[in-house]
Parts: C-alpha cells; structure tokens; sequence
C-alpha cells in the first residue's frame, strides 16, 4: 500500500495539489502552473516528502495531457477519478463551499480509500491518433449537422414546399440552392435548363431533382418578406456544408489509412457491422488494451451496454443503463449491432430471438452489442478474426 497519495484537481491554466498520508493528515497544498517547469518542481516536492505516492487526477485528457504524461514517464502509479464522482464525494465532506482546494482533498482522500479506480497507462502513439482524428471529425460532423439545421431553418422561411422534399444529406440538394433558393428563379429558369444546369455540375439524378424543384416551385407564388437577403444566406450555408462534406471525406481517408496500420486492425474489422471509422473509434477508447479492463464485463460495462440493478425493498429487476460509461464506446457497440443485424445472419438470428422473447427493439440490440463485446474480446485476446458459424470461446 502507498504510504502517501497525491490528488489533482485539473484546471486550464492552474492545477491544484494536495497531499495526504494514510491517516488523512494534509501534507502539502499547492496551487501550480499548468507549465512543465512548475509541474516538474511539484513532482520533486512531493518525491521528497514520499517516494512511495499514488497519484490521482479528476480529467484523464486535454488539459491534464501534460500533467499525466509528466507522471507516467517517470513511472508513477495514476489513477482517474471521474469528475462526477468527485462532486457527489464532496457532499460528504466538511463544508459546503467548493475550491480547487478542497476537491483537491477529495480526490486524494478518494485515492486513499477506494481500491476500483481505473489506473491510467501511457497510450501508444496510434491510439493517439486515431483519438485526435475521431475528435476532429465529431467536431466537424456536429459543425456540418447545426448549419444544416440552420440551412433548413432559413429555406423554410422563404420556401417551405422546396425545403420538404429535398435531402440536404446529399450534394445534389446542396448544389441546387447555391443557384436557385427561391420559388420566382426556379420557375424562371424552367426544366430543361435546370436540368442542364445541375448536369453540368455533374449532379446525380438531375432530371428527378430538377422536377421535385419545379413542382415545389408550381405551388408557391407568394413572394416572403426578406426574401433576397435569406436567398444570399442560403447560398452561403450551402457552400459551407459542401466544404464540410470535403472536410469529412478527407479526414474519413485519413483514418481509415491509420487504422489500418495497426496491429489489431485485420481483427477488429473482421467483427460484422464495424468498419474503419468505428474500428478507429474502438482503438481510440481503449488502445486496443483489453489489460486495462481485465474481463469482457468491465468492457461492457464501461461501453454502457451492461444494465445495471437498481433494487429498492420489494422492488427487484429493476435494471437501467450505468450512470457512468463511455459514450464513444457505446456508439461502436450499438450501432454496430444495428448493422450487423441486416448482414449478419447470426446477429439477426440473436435479435430475433430477444424480439420473440417479449424484449423491445432497443433492449434486444443492447443485449446482441453485450453479446459482441464478449466476441470481440475473445478475438482479441487470441489474434484471431471473426468467422462466421465457428464457436468463439468465452472471454476470460
């Protein structure tokens, strides 16, 4: 057992330290500059105290990434307390108001008293890639999908029978409206050109979209207020979500080269319903570590697709969805049971199965993503792909 432990509370610019012995007693408490010579000096302060420390911290990335790696290169224990966890502990300590101090406290104490919290490793360079990849291009999805919003926000101001049938998802849609974005133009134009207008930008299926455009047109002959200037933002939040298609097909490449790279790559890939882009998200959260978790369970439960209990005197059964789980994980596991459920004969067979036996469609796809876990686990663990018929053997 450690004879001191050390908890962090995470700031952008500062960081606060505390530190306890195993009676709880304070030894240190300082305020530090998220800068590695500051940083450095801390870690000598405490050395010198104890050499014997486990370290805790409340952010496991971002702006704790300097702080973390300070520790793990010189070989020190860390471990990850959730924020959450932290201000639901801090109710049982004394006082009420809330510092950088006394969170500080009580990730050490928290440290010092529990034995379950997850123990933070140096990730190999490719898994930190494939993290900052998948995170720029969450971003850039979450960019694409608010100017669409606002796209049709707009369109349905000014023309409400055009923003119906068109699929802004697709670049045909997107091409049209940064030419035409109002009734009066569409019809003015006519089919023929229209038509020739949007082949030329090479657009798929031109003639069906040319008369979706003409008909939506046909019904509106009322001209809205402040129609020109909402035609110019039209035009200019088309053009932005065409650059951000670009953005996405680029980076979609980039990481499934990456991916690819890796180790596990052939393996991961192999599982039904999961390909470059989810594979490259799984090996984001975990590092492709199963170490880390140490059973298929824990996996399970930190990707949020095991239910846990929530009993209370007569009530038993009661389960729900852990409070606490990893969001990215739980994206790879559902949605690609989903997928796996229309070209994997197996998986379906299994969804069938849970439908037969009175589950509702979501519970019946989290027990196949349970399902999944233990069999990518089981492939992982042996070095082996996925075949499908042959039996995989149960996860240790």
């Amino acid at each position: 057992m450690a004879r001191i432990w050390a908890g962090t509370d995470i700031g952008k610019t500062h960081h606060h330290c505390v530190v306890l012995d195993a009676d709880g007693k304070r030894l240190l408490s300082r305020r530090v500059l998220n800068d590695e010579p500051e940083l450095l000096a801390l870690f000598a302060d405490v050395m010198a105290i104890n050499e014997d420390v486990v370290w805790a911290v409340d952010v496991a990335d971002g702006m704790a990434a300097l702080w973390i790696s300070l520790l793990l290169n010189h070989g020190q224990q860390l471990v990850y307390i959730p924020g959450l966890a932290v201000n639901r502990a801090s109710a049982g300590y004394r006082g009420t108001g809330k510092t950088d101090a006394k969170d500080a406290v009580v990730i050490a104490d928290q440290a010092r008293m529990r034995r379950d919290l997850t123990t933070l490793r140096p990730d190999d360079e490719h898994a930190i890639e494939l993290r900052v990849l998948t995170g720029r291009r969450a971003d850039i999805n979450t960019d694409r999908t608010r100017r669409i919003n606002r796209l049709r926000g707009q369109l349905t101001s000014i023309f409400p029978a055009l923003e119906r049938v068109l699929d802004l998802g697709n670049a045909g849609p997107l091409i049209l409206l940064t030419g035409y974005q109002t009734p009066a133009a569409l019809r003015r134009t006519g089919r023929k050109r229209l038509e020739t207008w949007l082949r030329n930008r090479k657009v798929r299926g031109a003639e069906a979209l040319a008369e979706a455009a003409l008909e939506a047109a046909g019904r509106q002959h009322t001209a809205l207020p402040g129609e020109r200037i909402t035609a110019q933002v039209i035009h200019t939040l088309a053009k932005e979500v065409m650059g951000l298609n670009e953005q996405l097909a680029d980076i979609d490449k980039l990481i499934a080269a990456r991916f690819r790279e890796h180790d596990l790559a052939e393996v991961i890939e192999s599982m039904p319903g999961i390909g470059p882009l989810m594979g490259a998200e799984f090996l984001a959260a975990t590092a492709g570590d199963m170490n880390r978790y140490g059973s298929a369970d824990r996996l399970a439960s930190m990707a949020g697709v095991a239910p846990t209990p929530r009993d209370s005197g007569s009530v038993n059964g009661n389960l729900h969805r852990p409070r606490r789980y990893h969001r990215g994980l739980q994206r790879v596991f559902y949605t690609s049971a989903l997928i796996s459920i229309r070209n994997c004969d197996a998986s379906r067979r299994f969804y069938e199965r849970k439908r037969a036996e009175g589950k509702r469609h979501v519970q019946a796809v989290l027990a196949l993503a349970r399902r999944r876990v233990n069999v990518l686990w089981a492939l992982i663990r042996d070095g082996r792909c996925y075949q499908d018929g042959l039996p995989v053997t149960t996860a240790a």
